[in-house]
């Protein structure tokens, strides 16, 4: 999935925590060095390759 910054997205589940997250929606703010995003959904990295998410909405440009 391409994700970038400004884009919408929605946490269906975050690997190996547990599930506060779950059900939480947020804008990307930023990606780091190695891929994780970052962003309003809370304090927690969203990684790409291993945790549960959705797109909700492309950035507008």
């Amino acid at each position: 999935m391409d994700v970038k910054v400004g884009d919408k997205i929605r946490i269906n589940h975050l690997k190996d925590e547990d599930d506060r997250y779950d059900g939480r929606e947020g804008v990307v703010e930023y990606i780091d060095s190695i891929g994780q995003l970052h962003g309003t959904w809370g304090g927690l990295a969203v990684i790409p390759e291993v945790d549960d998410f959705m797109l909700l909405e492309k950035a507008h440009k």
